[in-house]
Formats: structure tokens, sequence, C-alpha cells
């Protein structure tokens, strides 16, 4: 492939980079040679602008100013890269286009299926329904496409899943892309997914590998950019502030004003968490005055990241200040918006879009209510907190109005109004419930979109397998032509028929193995979800008893403590709920928060004791998460809660072998015989869910992770009383 850049007028001679900075309308066509036509679906774009269609007479309009580089791409051709120098109206020519090799009877295939329309189409659904999309995409993998167009597919198809938050899925789908052909755009959103599905590793080495490739001065600012965002991720702050610094350059070079003000804002915080107070504030005014330059929408984003720099450097002033100013442009467009939606049809395609993430009026008002709070104007917090909620209750965005009840609940009892504090905290638990139902909802639709991902992914994977088959098979006959000259034609479709039986037979076989395998897994990891997720609500459901109690008898402030206490508890179990495995280390610190909870309501029934061996290094070790809690609950709820005098807790962690540790949960509680006999009729009819879905937790673990864990229960005493759970665990 080769291409040339022309002018569509006599070129005068450029003006310096100096004297045009401007930003221009530039007109842009692009000429198929080899067709004699002009290519109608290409991506031009200059720096962040990007346009993707031509108008009638084949012009692609674009914003730029002298200098900055032009970028067209296309997947039945290499990436073109060219310099702006002037006003004048520019002409890619491509020499040479790659067609899509057709087999001596590919036309007995059914009729190949028109690729733009189809991508575009994928694209479109990309943002609003996933199975069309993906639908789309599956139409593409069926019909016959050039190399360049078949890792174009994977790459849309990787897009679609990155935009869905399956990051695994997208990471697979841009290596496919990358192996059937490189392009700089692919390896950029792979960097990207690996960074998001927290690969810091992979994701730095993918940005290093970029370095080495041919890149617009945009690109590299992404780059430099993407790579100092995994260094920050990685808490490596002088080599984030390096790499911000480098891309800042290039921005300021190549005037790439829309990427400066970002750039210096996360300098910014760079300073503000190396101490360097005085610097960070010099690099977040020179962001204010860059933002005021840009377009409204990444402009009010660029202000928002000043203000949490504000917030986080205790500036509340400037704060208060500047998210007033935000909080005025937002209202604004909201005006604006329903002005829009009263004067015009709203369809599909063009749908009005609500403000984003934290530009909201309610969030706006809920973060300034929280810096006057900080800053003690406890009649101004007030005020701004009860706009945010009523702004949240209008919108439905329980989330927010949970923050701001509960602060409005602290602020009014720091300032002696008991009552309203105590109404306003009902109102809070209200939400919590509402909110925790949403949660539930937004939980099983999670569930039913994995299915359904799950579904699309197999059917485009056994898709894959059955173009592989037939490329095969066509190979395979293709060469069967080229030899009849030669041969005995009934010899060679006698040969040729038992080597390709033998073949398929082989592959038949190897992949049924294969799926066999994957759907063992598959299953394995699928009932383990399952039970993580029966076990966070029983956990869950028992925790908010504990609360339940504490409110019953007025007891508000052991309630709230319990309440702040337990949701690190829950926080630290949710983040956790999607793990096989978490470091051992974690475990023992949700161990020692939830027997402190239970303590703090239990306190005359027993003392509790947890004895680590210093010499283990529980950095070695691993284990599911919520694998010990069941027992321990079981042990303070079902043996020392109904104990007369006051009982004992001991969980001790002790080296077995060199590869092995024990730990032992040991309390001297009536016993579980005599818990049996105390349970009511209606507790005898329910099975205990938590003890049966851990005994199936630890039976699916050890069978995939060869006999990892191992559990023994037993009474202390001959009489029946205490209980003693010894649960091994390996390296």
């Amino acid at each position: 492939m080769s291409f040339l850049v022309s002018r569509a007028q006599s070129e005068p001679k450029a003006e310096p980079y100096w004297s045009n900075t401007k930003v221009m309308e530039l007109k842009v066509k692009v000429y198929d040679e080899t067709n004699k036509r002009f290519i109608e679906d290409a991506e031009v774009s200059v720096n962040s602008f990007i346009t993707t269609k031509s108008d009638s007479q084949g012009i692609y309009r674009v914003k730029g100013r002298v200098h900055d580089e032009l970028v067209v791409r296309h997947p039945d051709f290499d990436t073109v890269y060219h310099v702006i120098d002037s006003d004048k109206d520019i002409k890619v020519v491509i020499k040479k286009i790659t067609k899509t090799k057709k087999s001596f009877f590919a036309s007995a295939k059914k009729r190949e299926s028109n690729y733009t329309q189809l991508i575009d189409s994928a694209k479109f659904y990309q943002y609003k329904d996933i199975d069309k999309s993906l639908s789309f995409i599956e139409n593409l993998l069926e019909s016959e496409q050039s190399k360049q167009r078949h890792a174009n597919t994977y790459k849309v198809l990787a897009d679609i899943y990155l935009h869905w938050k399956q990051y695994d899925i997208a990471i697979s789908n841009y290596r496919i892309s990358l192996r059937i052909n490189e392009k700089v755009e692919t390896l950029l959103q792979l960097a990207k997914a690996q960074y998001l599905a927290k690969e810091y590793d992979d994701s730095e080495e993918t940005y290093n590998d970029l370095k080495t490739k041919s890149l617009s001065s945009y690109e590299r600012v992404q780059v430099f950019q993407g790579l100092a965002d995994v260094f920050l991720s990685k808490k490596e702050f002088e080599k984030a502030k390096n790499n911000y610094e480098k891309g800042l350059e290039i921005a300021e070079e190549k005037s790439i004003k829309e990427e400066i003000p970002d750039l210096n804002a996360k300098i910014a915080n760079i300073y503000a968490k190396e101490g360097n107070l005085s610097k960070a504030n010099t690099a977040i005014n020179k962001t204010l005055e860059q933002a005021s330059e840009l377009d409204e929408e990444p402009s009010l984003k660029v202000q928002q990241e000043v203000a949490d720099f504000y917030n986080e450097t205790e500036q509340y002033d400037n704060e208060i200040k500047l998210r007033k100013e935000i909080l005025e442009n937002v209202d604004k467009n909201a005006r604006n918006n329903v002005k829009r939606k009263k004067e015009s049809i709203k369809t599909e395609e063009d749908e009005i879009e609500e403000p984003k993430d934290s530009l909201t009026s309610q969030k706006m008002n809920y973060k300034i209510g929280n810096a006057y709070v900080l800053k003690e104007n406890y009649d101004e917090a007030i005020n701004y907190l009860e706009k945010s909620i009523k702004e949240a209750d209008k919108k439905e965005d329980f989330e927010v109005k949970k923050h701001a009840t509960r602060k409005l609940s602290e602020v009014y009892a720091t300032v002696g109004s008991y009552v309203k504090a105590l109404r306003t905290y009902r109102d809070f638990v209200e939400v919590v419930d509402t909110l925790y139902l949403k949660k539930e909802q937004e939980i099983y639709q999670i569930q039913r979109l994995s299915k359904k991902i799950a579904e699309n992914q197999s059917r485009i994977a056994i898709l894959e397998k059955d173009k592989e088959l037939s490329e095969s098979k066509l190979s395979v006959a293709y060469k069967d032509k080229e030899l009849t000259v030669e041969r005995n034609i009934r010899q060679q479709i006698i040969i040729y028929s038992l080597l390709l039986g033998l073949v398929l037979m082989s592959l038949l076989s190897y992949y049924s193995h294969r799926a066999n395998q994957k759907q063992k897994l598959a299953n394995n990891l699928l009932a383990l979800k399952s039970m993580r997720s029966q076990m966070n609500p029983h956990f869950i459901f028992n925790a908010l008893n504990s609360v339940n109690s504490f409110i019953a008898v007025n007891d508000e402030r052991n309630a709230n403590r319990y309440l702040s206490e337990f949701s690190v508890l829950m926080r630290s179990v949710l983040e956790n709920s999607d793990e096989d495995f978490i470091p051992f280390t974690k475990e023992i610190e949700l161990l020692e928060l939830y027997v402190k909870l239970e303590h703090n309501r239990f306190q005359d029934k027993f003392e509790y004791k947890i004895d680590v061996d210093e010499s283990i290094d529980l950095d070695d070790y691993k284990i599911p998460p919520m694998l010990l809690q069941p027992y321990i609950e079981n042990a303070i709820w079902h043996g020392l809660r109904y104990k007369k005098e006051k009982g004992n807790l001991s969980i001790s962690i002790q080296n077995e072998t060199a590869e092995s540790i024990k730990i032992v949960i040991q309390d001297n509680g009536i016993g579980r015989k005599k818990s049996m006999e105390m349970k009511t009729k209606n507790q005898l009819k329910q099975k205990s869910k938590g003890m049966s879905t851990i005994k199936n937790r630890i039976a699916i673990l050890n069978d995939m992770y060869q006999d990892k864990v191992a559990v023994q229960i037993s009474d202390v005493l001959e009489d029946g009383s205490g209980t003693k759970v010894e649960v091994t665990l390996k390296k």
C-alpha cells in the first residue's frame, strides 16, 4: 500500500506555525486510485476531533490548526498520517487497496454482506443494546472478509465489550485482532482495557510497546498519559509525574489544547500527594485558565477535577466558589435540555443526554454542602444538603440522596437539633432500604446481562471455529484443483477425502474435549459465584438484625457506631465477593472486624482472643473469602449466646507443616447437640444454608485446586459442650 497527499488547489508557501494557530475547518477527500472512486467510510481525525462520514461529494469536514496531524484510518489500507501546513483542501490518494481473496467456488457460498453497513450498525447499537450490536458482529464473522477487515471486526467487538465493562473478554478480542493485523489504535485500546481491568503490569508493557510504533502527536500524548495513569495506580508518583510532564510537553508543543488542562490537573494532584502545595496550586491555577478556552463540556470536566483538588487540599473557599460556578452551568444546561425536549421530537438516533457522573445538580449541591460542613458553616451546609436531597429525590438518585441525608443528620446532631437529626436519620434508613432493594435488582440484571454476554460470546467463538474449518476445506479444495492436471481425479478425491475426514475427526475430537473441559470449569465458576451471592445476603441479613436490635432499644449511638463499622466490613466483603481466593491477611482483617462487631453487641456473653503465629509468612497463603466467618458466627450465635456464664472464643493460626497452616476456632459454648435441642420447630424446618454453602464451596474449590482446604468439626468435651473447628489451608 502506498499513498500520496496532495492539494486540491495550487499551494502557496506554508505560513509559519506561530502566525496561524486559529482553528480552521478543513475539507478532506480520500481517493481510491485502484477503483477510481472516493472512499466515503474512512475515519478522519485531527487530535480528538473525529468524523467517519463524508457528505454527498465525498468531503470529510474536520477542525484543526496548522501543524496539527491529520490521521486517516480504514480497514482496507494502512493508516495515513499528514501534517497540516495550510488551510487548503487536502486530498489523500490511496495507491493500493487490499481486496478480499475469493476461492474458485466462493460463489457457491451465501452472498457477502455489506461490511460498512453492518459495522456501522454494530457501532450504533454499541451503547444502547448489546444484543443487537453483537448480532451484527456475528453476521460479519459469517461473511468472507479481508485480513484487515477481519481484524477490525474483532476490534469493534472488543470495543463493545469494553463499553459494557467486560474487560477480560475485551482484552481477549483485542489480542485476536492484533494477531490478525496489528494497528496502533487497537494497541491503544488494549492498553486501556488492561488498565481498567487492573492488569497494570500488562498495561505498562503494552504502552511501552506503543512507544516503539509510528504514532501521531495526539497518540503519543495518549500513550504518556495512559502510562502515567498506570504508575499513579501503582503509587509510583515520580514515574507518573514524569510521564504526565512528557505528555504535557508534546501537547503544548503541538497545541493539543483539549489535553493540556487535564494533564496539568493530574500533575497538580501528584504535587499535592508529595506535599508540595505551592507547586500544586500553581499548576491548578494554570489549569483553570486553560479550561476557559475549551468547549463547555470538557471545560466543566476539568473544573470538576480542580474542585476535587481543592477539596483534597482543604481549600474549601476555593472549592465552594468553583463548584457554585459549575452548578450554575449545570443548571443552565439542564434548563436548555428541557427546552429542547419540548421543542423537538426525541428519537432513538437523536437523544438528548442528561449530565453524566458528578456533573448533576444533586451531586454538586451535596459537594458544596459537604465543603460548608468541613468549614463548620452549618447553616449554609443545611441549605445545600436539603437542595441536594430534593433534587436527588426528584431524579431518583438514591445514592446521592443517601449520602446527603446521612450528612444532614450529622449536621443537625452537631448543631443540637436532635429531633431533626433523628427524623433525618430515619429518612436515611429508608433510603438505605430502598437502595438495597435497587442494588438487588441491579445485581439480578447484571447476572442476566452476563448470561447474555456469555451466550453471545459462545456463539461468536463457534462461528470463528466454523469459519476456520470452512477456510481449511476451501484451502484443501483449491490445492486439489491445482493437482488435477498431474493426478487422477478419482484418486485425488479419495485421498483428500480420507485426509480431510481424519483432520475433521481429530479437530472434532480435540474441540469436543476442550469444550467439555471449558464447560466443566465454567460450571464450577458459576456454582462458586452463585454460592458467594448466597453468602452475602445471609451475612447482611444477620448483621442488619444486629443494627435493628440497637435501634429497637433506642441505642442510637451504638447503632450509628455499629453501622459505621459495619459499612467498612461490608465494603471489604463486597469488594472480595467475586474472588475465589483472597490474601490471608485480608481474611484476618475481616474476621477481626466481624468479631469486634459481635463482641460490641454481646459483651456480657463472651470474650475473644485471636492468636497468629508470628513465624507464619501470611503472604504465602490465600483463602476463599467468607470461609471462616460462618464458623465464628455459629460459635457466637448458637454456642456462646445461650451460655449462662460468660464464655470464651479462641481463634488461633499455627504452622502445621512447611506447606500448610491450621486455623482453629474453638468456643466453650453449650455445644452443637444442646444448640440443636434449643431450636424452635420453625428453625428445625430450615436447613443451615450458610454451612451447606461452605461445604459445597470447599468441595468445588478442592476439585479445582487439588485439595487446598480441609475442615474438621468436633466437640471439645465429652459431654458435648464446646465446639472446635479445624481448618487446614495449603500454600
